[in-house]
């Protein structure tokens, strides 16, 4: 592959959160912060879609083809090194799966 700006400016972005993220406090905040941001976003979703009848069906497709990308993405057998990204990416991901489990036993459905 070619040594372009952009690659080298993509590489070394990710070589500066790798390096951001090596500092234990900020790692564990960063995922927290994930979680409770998903946790949020999931009931805005399930608030929002609530409230018009007619986009739950695109919502619910929308939220599992993210959870299952992110999944896919994250659980494949053949990645060797866990990114930050990643684990940020799958928090925020089970933050929102719970915010719904919840608001669906609040509901009682």
């Amino acid at each position: 592959m070619q040594n372009t700006r952009l690659n080298s400016l993509l590489n070394n972005f990710s070589r500066q959160t790798r390096q951001f993220l090596q500092n234990p406090w900020r790692r564990i905040s960063l995922l927290l912060l994930s979680l409770l941001l998903g946790i949020f976003i999931g009931i805005t979703i399930s608030s929002v879609a609530g409230q018009k009848g007619n986009l739950d069906i695109i919502v619910a497709a929308l939220v599992l083809g993210f959870t299952e990308v992110t999944s896919w993405y994250n659980y494949r057998s053949d990645r060797t090194q866990k990114l930050g990204l990643l684990e940020v990416f799958n928090l925020f991901k089970i933050g929102i799966t719970y915010s719904l489990f919840v608001q669906a036993f609040i509901l009682g459905s």
